[in-house]
C-alpha cells in the first residue's frame, strides 16, 4: 500500500492513510511517501523529518518523501531529468532534509530503488510457493492425462498395430487381473481380497451347518431309526440310516454354493467391466465390444460352473473317504468324549450315540471336501477360465479388418481433454523451467541494476 500525502497536511487525518490502516491494521505492508516537501510550513520541518524517520506514526516499511514537477513545471515541460536533478540540489541543500536525502528516505530515484527491492523480495518469498503450485499442478495433471491414453493415429499403416497392442494389452491385464498380479494400466483390484471374504463365510456356512447338525444329530438319529430300522436287531447301525442322513445334510448346502457363485460372477463381472473402463478409455466401440464378450463369457462360465458345482453334490451323494482318513477322524472323535458318558445307556441308545459319533465324523470329512472344491470351481471357471476365454475372442476379433475403423473411433470429448491436458502440461513445463531460470537471476540482483 502506497499511502501519498503532501507535507504541508496532517498525515494522520488523511483519507488515504485510513483507507490502508482498514486493510493494513498493523501497518506491516504500507509504506508512506510524503510530497510537496517546498511548500512546508516554516517551523513544521522537524515534524517531518520525525514522520520519515517513522517516530510519528510507525509503519514496517517505513517512509519515503519525493518532490515532483509542480504543474508550473509541467506546463513549461520541464524535463524528467531536468526535475529529478532539481530535487537532487532541493534535498541536498536544505538544511532539514539533507541528512534524509543521505540516509536513502529522500527523491525519486531513492523511492524506485525501494520499490524495486521490495518487488524483489516479494518475489524472491513468493517464488518457492509459485514453484510448488506449478509442481502440484503438475502432479495433478499428469495422471489425467496418463488416464485418457494416446489416441489413436492418423496413419492408416499405423493403425492396426495400434489396436493390436490396445487389446493385447488389455487380454494380458485381463489375465493377470485373474490370478491376482499387477496390472499393467495401473488399475488396482482388490476382487482377491474380496473373495477371501466371500469365500472364508463360505467356510464358516459349512461350520455352522456342522454345528446345527452336531445339535439336533442324536435326535434325528432316533427320528431315522424309528423309520427306517426293519429286521435289524437293536444295537445294529442302519447303513440305510447313516446314509440318508448324511445326504440330506449336504444337500442342504447346494443351493447356498449356487449362491455364491453367482455372487463371485457379479463380482468378477464388475472387475472386468472396470478394467475395459481403464484400459480402453476413449475407445466407445472397442469398449462395448469388450464388454459384450464380458458378459456372454461370464454367462456361459457362470452356467458352466453351475453345472460343476451341481455334479460335485451328486457325488457327494456318494458316501465316500479313504479308510485311513475316516478311522482317523472318528478315532479322535472318540478320544475326546468324556469316559464313562453313556454307561448308564441301554443297548438302543448306546448303538445311537455310536451312530452319531460316525454321523459327525464323516460330515466334518464332506464339509472340510465342500469348502475347498466349491471355491476352487467358482474361481477356475470365473477367474482364470474366462480370462483365457476372454484374450482368445477379444484376438479373435482382430482378424475383422473391416470393424477395425469403427473400433478405433475415439470419443470426441476425451480427445479434446487429452490435447487440452498436453498443451497444459507442456505450459506448466515451460512455466517451470523459466521461474527457476527467473529464481537463479533473482537471486543474484542488486540494487546496483536499478
Amino acid at each position: 500500500n502506497l499511502v501519498v500525502v503532501p507535507c504541508n497536511v496532517d498525515i494522520a487525518t488523511t483519507e488515504a492513510l485510513k483507507m490502508a490502516q482498514e486493510v493494513d491494521p498493523e501497518g506491516e505492508r504500507t509504506l508512506g511517501i510524503l510530497t510537496k516537501p517546498d511548500l512546508v510550513d516554516k517551523g513544521t520541518e522537524e515534524t517531518v523529518v520525525d514522520i520519515i524517520n517513522n517516530k510519528a506514526i510507525p509503519l514496517k516499511k517505513g517512509y519515503m518523501i519525493v518532490r515532483c514537477r509542480g504543474q508550473k513545471e509541467i506546463t513549461k515541460k520541464v524535463s524528467l531529468t531536468t526535475a529529478l536533478e532539481k530535487e537532487k540540489n532541493f534535498f541536498q541543500e536544505h538544511s532539514h532534509f539533507q541528512t534524509l536525502y543521505y540516509d536513502g528516505h529522500a527523491s525519486v530515484p531513492k523511492l524506485a530503488e525501494k520499490l524495486t527491492l521490495e518487488l524483489v523480495h516479494h518475489i524472491q518469498k513468493s517464488l518457492p510457493r509459485l514453484e510448488e503450485q506449478i509442481e502440484t499442478k503438475l502432479k495433478q495433471t499428469q495422471p489425467k492425462l496418463d488416464n485418457l491414453g494416446c489416441g489413436p493415429p492418423s496413419e492408416p499403416s499405423e493403425k492396426l498395430g495400434f489396436l493390436i497392442d490396445k487389446v493385447t494389452s488389455f487380454t494380458q491385464d485381463a489375465v493377470y487381473l485373474s490370478k491376482g498380479e499387477d496390472l499393467r494400466c495401473g488399475y488396482k483390484s482388490k476382487i482377491f481380497s474380496v473373495l477371501r471374504q466371500r469365500f472364508a463365510s463360505w467356510n464358516l456356512l459349512i461350520e455352522d451347518s456342522g454345528t446345527t447338525f452336531s445339535c439336533n444329530i442324536e435326535k434325528e438319529v432316533a427320528q431315522y431309526d424309528r423309520k427306517y430300522r426293519g429286521k435289524e436287531l437293536p444295537g445294529f447301525i442302519n447303513y440305510k440310516t447313516f446314509e440318508a442322513m448324511v445326504q440330506e445334510q449336504v444337500k442342504q448346502l447346494e443351493e447356498p454354493a449356487v449362491l455364491k457363485l453367482k455372487e463371485v460372477s457379479e463380482l468378477a463381472k464388475k472387475e472386468f467391466f472396470a478394467l475395459i473402463q481403464r484400459s480402453l478409455v476413449g475407445l466407445p466401440n472397442l469398449m462395448r465390444a469388450a464388454k459384450l464378450k464380458t458378459e456372454a463369457i461370464t454367462n456361459a462360465k457362470e452356467a458352466l460352473a453351475e453345472s460343476m458345482l451341481r455334479t460335485q453334490f451328486k457325488m457327494e451323494m456318494i458316501v465316500y473317504t479313504q479308510d485311513c482318513r475316516y478311522s482317523k477322524k472318528l478315532g479322535k472323535r472318540k478320544r475326546s468324549e468324556v469316559p464313562g458318558f453313556g454307561n448308564n445307556t441301554n443297548d438302543t441308545g448306546a448303538s445311537l450315540k455310536e451312530m452319531a459319533k460316525h454321523l459327525k465324523s464323516y460330515y466334518q470329512i464332506a464339509g472340510q471336501r465342500l469348502a475347498d472344491q466349491v471355491p476352487l470351481v467358482i474361481h477356475y471357471q470365473m477367474l482364470q477360465e474366462f480370462a483365457i476365454q476372454l484374450q482368445r475372442e477379444m484376438l479373435q476379433m482382430l482378424q475383422d479388418k473391416e470393424k477395425m475403423e469403427s473400433l478405433l473411433q475415439e470419443d470426441h470429448a476425451i480427445k479434446e481433454n487429452r490435447v487440452h491436458l498436453h498443451n497444459c502440461i507442456k505450459r506448466l513445463s515451460k512455466a517451470r523451467m523459466l521461474l527457476s531460470e527467473f529464481s537463479m537471476s533473482m537471486y543474484d540482483f542488486t540494487p546496483m541494476q536499478v
